[in-house]
């Protein structure tokens, strides 16, 4: 029988809400089985960016990330947030490592073709170093993820930080039952984005697919709802979607999604 495994992913948004982020690493070190975490830190980089004169760009609502972005988003994910989260995690008794891919090897990537944009130093994941993660699982260390990885020849990658949890998850799925979390804002996929309660507790790939037609997965939700999919039909286990309450063990209040 596998061991099990939780991969959570915390949004910028609970970085930015004191309370909120507090509350998030607090549950997130009561979890009892191996574990890991992967944040983003979007808007505090765009913060740093605006501080430094140096403008930051969008499409679609993805960053464009030239020398000077990616060397900001190095400077925020890779240090400022993730030495934060690292060192609360420590005071809360859960031994945490700071990693970005290029530590051990962890996720190698391959900088984006340019299509009808060109998303400068952007990567698109193409393995994980499945190994060294179980390696330091095994030695009881809680590998903590930012958003970037590197292409194996010197060069740092930002990455979504999102594709970063479902690709650490199908990975470790192999020697885990793996469970996937996307921690937001929202208590779950909503029914009626005006309802805060009217949160969808289950959606399997039918219901999914009648969402999608019904116009009641869209915009913002669409690309997490992608995510969570390819992660399914990757042999991870369950992926489920909600605020920090799901991360409760008493708590039923959030999505789950399953085949």
């Amino acid at each position: 029988m596998k061991q099990k495994l939780s991969v959570v992913k915390i949004g910028g948004n609970l970085i930015e809400d004191a309370e909120g982020f507090k509350h998030v690493l607090e549950l997130f070190s009561k979890m009892n089985e191996n574990k890991i975490l992967v944040h983003g830190g979007g808007k505090k980089a765009s913060e740093l960016a605006n501080q430094l004169g140096v403008e930051s760009k969008m499409v679609n609502g993805r960053r464009i990330t030239n020398a000077e972005t990616l060397d900001i988003a190095l400077m925020v994910y890779g240090g400022l947030v993730s030495k934060k989260i690292v060192a609360k995690l420590q005071a809360l008794g859960t031994d945490a490592i700071g990693m970005s891919g290029a530590d051990a090897n962890a996720i190698q990537a391959h900088k984006r073709p340019k299509k009808n944009v060109d998303f400068g130093f952007v990567g698109d994941v193409d393995t994980v170093n499945t190994y060294g993660i179980f390696k330091l699982l095994q030695a009881g260390f809680t590998p903590v993820f930012c958003a970037l990885t590197h292409d194996g020849k010197g060069q740092m990658l930002n990455t979504n930080a999102d594709t970063i949890a479902a690709e650490l998850a199908i990975a470790m799925s192999d020697q885990f039952e793996t469970t996937l979390y996307y921690c937001f804002d929202k208590k779950g996929v909503l029914q009626d984005v005006e309802d805060e309660n009217s949160v969808i507790q289950h959606i399997d790939s039918k219901g999914y697919d009648e969402l999608l037609a019904y116009g009641i997965i869209a915009d913002g939700m669409l690309p997490k709802m992608h995510n969570c999919f390819y992660a399914l039909r990757n042999h991870v286990a369950k992926v489920c979607v909600g605020n920090t309450n799901m991360l409760e063990a008493d708590n039923s209040d959030y999505t789950t999604l399953t085949l």
